[in-house]
């Protein structure tokens, strides 16, 4: 004998607004105060659920430690000597261990060091560079990477048939010869980039005739080479065991790694590169200007 039905259940009454997630906007919501916002939604990303979230604490070292890592790379601390721990708690409002914490993970990254008496103090400040000097669209800044006497140290330098990706984005056809060349860049001693160079003919043949000894743009200016349009792509990666070697880093260590095509005045494309850079080396500047509303 079938029983009857169960009434439906009540609607629930509907939100006074839409639920906050982690990607809704706070700016519009009423009543949001300063502290904590705990009537979030947790999110749905691919990570969910996939492990232990991390705590409150623990978000307080990442904010803590990315603001002092900027700090760090762009030489905010007088004499590069960062505030001592209770000052950095009192300026943050942390405790005493979330500092360490912070402190720690920038020894770690090598940005830091700790001396006995004397305090916490950066051990270097990178070279920002903005990126229309590092497309080589503007003559070098005084205190940027090309007037710090970057060298080559020329690892390979061989006319080879064009692979097909290199063809590609060449606009030849595969097997066209080009010229590849691959050097690290070295700022003294040390060496900041890997890069790998193919480039067509004539501007190849005219770099053959000329000496490398400055960065890739002096190169080709000195050649006679003249650049119309520089592009990049931008992307991280882990440095692989022969890169690592090759950049003095553990293997394992966060690279900026770029994609660049040049082109020459008429716009066609005459070189491609593939560059690993060192991430603690290298900063990049960039600044855009929004185009104003036009008027209806």
């Amino acid at each position: 004998m079938t029983g009857a039905a169960p009434a439906p259940a009540p609607e629930a009454a509907a939100p006074a607004h839409a639920p906050v997630t982690p990607w809704t906007p706070v700016r519009n919501q009423p009543s949001v105060a300063f502290g904590s916002v705990s009537q979030r939604t947790p999110g749905h990303g691919a990570a969910a659920g996939t492990g232990r979230r991390a705590s409150g604490r623990e978000h307080d070292v990442r904010r803590l430690r990315d603001l002092l890592r900027a700090g760090v790379l762009g030489g905010a601390f007088a004499g590069g000597h960062l505030p001592s721990e209770a000052e950095l708690m009192a300026g943050h409002g942390v405790t005493r261990a979330t500092v360490r914490e912070a402190l720690a993970l920038l020894r770690r990254d090598g940005l830091i060091e700790r001396v006995q008496g004397l305090g916490t103090h950066a051990l270097f400040t990178p070279v920002t560079t903005p990126l229309a000097e590092a497309h080589g669209a503007e003559l070098p800044l005084r205190d940027g990477v090309f007037a710090r006497g970057l060298r080559p140290r020329v690892l390979d330098e061989s006319v080879i048939p064009a692979p097909a990706l290199v063809a590609d984005r060449l606009g030849v056809a595969p097997g066209t010869p080009v010229l590849r060349l691959d050097y690290v860049s070295l700022m003294g001693d040390e060496p900041h980039c890997l890069a790998t160079n193919y480039v067509l003919f004539p501007e190849a043949a005219r770099l053959a005739q000329a000496a490398f000894t400055q960065h890739w743009y002096a190169y080709l200016a000195d050649a006679g080479v003249v650049l119309g349009e520089s592009e990049f792509v931008f992307d991280g990666a882990l440095a692989d065991p022969v890169t690592a070697r090759t950049l003095d880093v553990l293997p394992g260590t966060p690279l900026i790694s770029m994609e660049q095509a040049i082109y020459d005045p008429e716009g066609r494309v005459f070189n491609v590169a593939f560059l690993h850079l060192r991430a603690d080396r290298f900063r990049f500047a960039s600044r855009a200007t929004a185009r104003s509303t036009r008027r209806r």
